[in-house]
């Protein structure tokens, strides 16, 4: 055998039918593992991520449990409740034996450079105490829109209604607020029901985010659309949201189902 591919290096690795042997023993030499991806997407929450953490092949799992608490004492988070929407969605690749905590540090480390630096070139007088805030704004708009160019336009309602004190009133953080308790349909009794997220019945932002926003949806919250639009209304068919240009086209919020 040949000195420079007798000396194998141990991991896992991934070979074809097509190679031929000495393809493989130099593959073996290289060092050059197989590579395993991981996609996190946009508007799914960190349990949910956490789950498919759970169910990820070669994955090794060193968390206690899936608890938030348990998240943010493994990365030693400065905010231990800000582990929630605090995750970039992306494709993450790790080779076998990372660990589940190996790969959450590595996605949260890149959602807090990017907060920071939409945070660093916001636009001025945006009613948002901290990061956190500009986060938990984004995942709202995150969760209402799937939709690219509405965006700024539905963050510019709610940024407006922030500013004259009208309550946010946005279902998505009724449903958030829920829990396990959300059954796929929202009850006007459901709208009625404090929780700490429910914008129905609290003032301002919840707590926290509701999600986790992608990078559009950040934008969108640290530069919302110029305008003194505070109302929408969604389509019967669930198509896009129709933002009146002047007061004079509606006066009432109205969401048709």
């Amino acid at each position: 055998m040949e000195p420079e591919l007798s000396h194998f290096k141990a991991g896992t690795y991934r070979f074809t039918p097509q190679m031929t042997v000495r393809e493989m023993l130099q593959l073996l030499a290289s060092g050059k593992e197989a590579q395993f991806p991981l996609r996190f997407v946009e508007g799914m929450r960190v349990s949910d991520y956490l789950r498919q953490l759970r169910d990820a092949p070669y994955v090794k799992h060193t968390l206690e449990d899936d608890s938030y608490a348990t998240v943010a004492k493994a990365l030693g988070l400065e905010h231990a409740d800000w582990v929630e929407g605090w995750f970039w969605p992306d494709t993450w690749m790790y080779t076998a034996n990372t660990s589940d905590i190996a790969i959450l540090k590595r996605a949260h480390q890149k959602m807090v450079a990017e907060v920071a630096k939409v945070w660093e070139g916001r636009m001025e007088n945006l009613p948002y105490a901290d990061q956190n805030q500009l986060l938990t704004m984004a995942s709202i708009i995150e969760k209402e829109t799937a939709v690219a160019e509405e965006r700024d336009r539905v963050a510019s309602v709610f940024i407006n209604r922030l500013r004259i004190g009208m309550r946010l009133q946005t279902d998505p953080t009724v449903i958030y607020g829920m829990g396990a308790g959300y059954t796929g349909k929202l009850t006007r009794k459901d709208l009625e029901t404090p929780t700490a997220y429910n914008t129905y019945t609290i003032s301002g932002l919840p707590p926290g985010p509701i999600a986790v926003p992608g990078e559009a949806s950040l934008k969108a919250a640290a530069h919302p659309a110029k305008n003194a639009i505070s109302l929408f209304r969604r389509r019967r068919e669930g198509g896009p949201y129709v933002l009146p240009q002047t007061w004079s086209v509606i006066t009432v919020r109205c969401r048709i189902i």
